[in-house]
């Protein structure tokens, strides 16, 4: 059994900031790769941006200034949001950087020599926002279904790959694939339907990566983008290839589902073990979208709030259905579970440990936390529920506090069973909130180490301490 984890944000468009949909799914991302390097997994952790998609060429003009101008310019955005939520990736891929490009020109190589790729006329219909053909059938009300605009028609020569080759295996793929079963249901009914062969390159365009041996034509973006996952591990490809995860947003199932292991089997690479399908973020039932308007920046919050804020907010939402979020929501994500639970719970047991050093006796509060319940949820990827219960042993220790009455009985077994929770409790909100984590076990005395949950707390010094989560009003 290998040790290795490797897991993968989706790569994001920098034709614009970086809206809260992005945040969510690094935040998703995060969680679990800690999470893994937690348990004793050598893990390996990828985000990045698509800089060569035409939709940034679009946006520069508007700007008028050069295309690299623009995405270096908004790329420096998406690495601010990384390191402002926190975020433990081991590397940031950038698709307009030359090493990405000869991965891309090595693997459509390697397509062209197996004979899946060739050249044709093609006439549909293009949606710009998607960089994609869309047939008629997939369209709502003769609208994308993403960015709620018709598409326009196209006719253009160019080059096409087999997709219907894989039709059968990818029938066979998907099932195991895709998480959530719902979201793999969703592309095998497309797939059922048959599938046909797909445009793989632009002609007449300047920026992106040119196809092997035609400079005339420029590999389509998205091949372009999804082949990230192989040339941003480097030189570390063939340690940690295969993906153990991939998270993206359900906007690009199909793409992820269906083409990326239709190319995989193409060039002959193993597949990826499992595609993490999230659901959207709304604001008041509707979708958050860059081209709608009605997005929330990111930034801008993590400028008000702490990244463990925003982070646990963000959180808090339903991994794979939609969910709403707003600041409003953070507020009281933050006041009614961050302050008055957590933040309460470690405020009055470390001032009353400093006033009573602990007793050190068995702990059987801690048989109320139901760890293999935990253990379990990471296992199917469903950490907002993970995350639940965490806080709901949080709720049995402040009741616990509430009952036994320590600042009455000075009880300083009772005590000590409540600082030896608040070290499990630490440990397993590591992967979710690391910096408030770290500053808890620094003050009680322990090393976050997932041993650590099961070993009796190391009786030491314990001092109240600042406040952890102080009310936003």
């Amino acid at each position: 059994m290998t040790n290795k984890f490797y897991i993968t944000t989706a790569i994001d468009y920098v034709n614009a900031r970086p809206h809260v949909g992005h945040a969510f799914e690094k935040t998703i991302t995060d969680v679990i790769a800690r999470w893994n390097r937690l348990n004793g997994k050598d893990v390996f952790f990828l985000t990045g941006v698509d800089e060569n998609a035409q939709k940034n060429v679009q946006a520069a003009e508007k700007q008028g200034i050069s295309v690299k101008e623009f995405v270096n310019k908004n790329t420096a955005l998406f690495i601010e949001l990384c390191d402002k939520l926190n975020l433990s990736h081991d590397e940031f891929v950038r698709t307009s950087a030359d090493k990405h490009a000869k991965v891309v020109q090595k693997i459509v190589k390697k397509i062209i020599d197996k004979g899946d790729i060739y050249k044709s006329e093609y006439e549909g219909l293009y949606c710009t926002g998607c960089e994609t053909y869309y047939t008629e059938k997939d369209l709502i009300d003769g609208k994308c279904p993403e960015h709620d605009k018709a598409p326009e028609k196209r006719k253009e020569e160019a080059y096409f790959f087999k997709l219907s080759k894989y039709e059968k295996k990818l029938l066979k793929i998907i099932p195991k694939y895709v998480t959530p079963k719902s979201k793999a249901n969703e592309v095998l009914a497309r797939v059922e339907e048959g599938l046909t062969d797909i445009c793989v390159s632009r002609k007449n365009v300047e920026w992106g990566i040119s196809f092997p041996n035609d400079e005339k034509f420029k590999i389509w973006v998205w091949i372009d983008a999804l082949i990230n996952y192989v040339s941003g591990l480097d030189k570390q490809e063939e340690k940690y290839w295969p993906a153990q995860v991939h998270v993206i947003g359900k906007g690009i199932n199909w793409f992820h589902s269906v083409i990326w292991p239709a190319i995989l089997l193409s060039a002959d690479y193993p597949l990826p073990k499992r595609l993490l399908v999230h659901g959207y973020l709304n604001i008041e039932g509707k979708k958050m979208s860059k081209s709608i308007g009605n997005t929330i920046d990111p930034l801008e919050l993590l400028e008000k709030y702490s990244s463990d804020t925003v982070r646990y907010a963000l959180l808090r939402n339903t991994i794979f259905e939609d969910s709403d979020f707003s600041e409003k929501i953070l507020k009281e994500r933050h006041n009614n579970e961050l302050a008055n639970k957590l933040g309460n719970l470690i405020s009055r047991v470390s001032s009353l440990a400093e006033k009573y050093p602990l007793t050190k006796i068995e702990n059987k509060l801690i048989k109320k936390l139901n760890l293999k319940k935990i253990e379990k949820h990471f296992e199917n990827y469903e950490i907002d529920k993970a995350l639940q219960e965490v806080f709901s042993f949080v709720d049995k220790c402040n009741e616990y506090v509430q009952e036994k009455k320590p600042w009455e009985t000075k009880d300083t077994k009772i005590l000590y069973e409540l600082a030896d929770s608040i070290k499990a409790i630490t440990i397993l909100l590591y992967p979710f909130i690391p910096e408030t984590s770290e500053k808890i076990a620094k003050q009680f005395g322990f090393e976050i180490t997932y041993k650590n949950i099961s070993q009796p707390l190391k009786i030491s010094k314990i001092k109240k301490g600042e406040i952890l989560f102080k009310k936003i009003e």
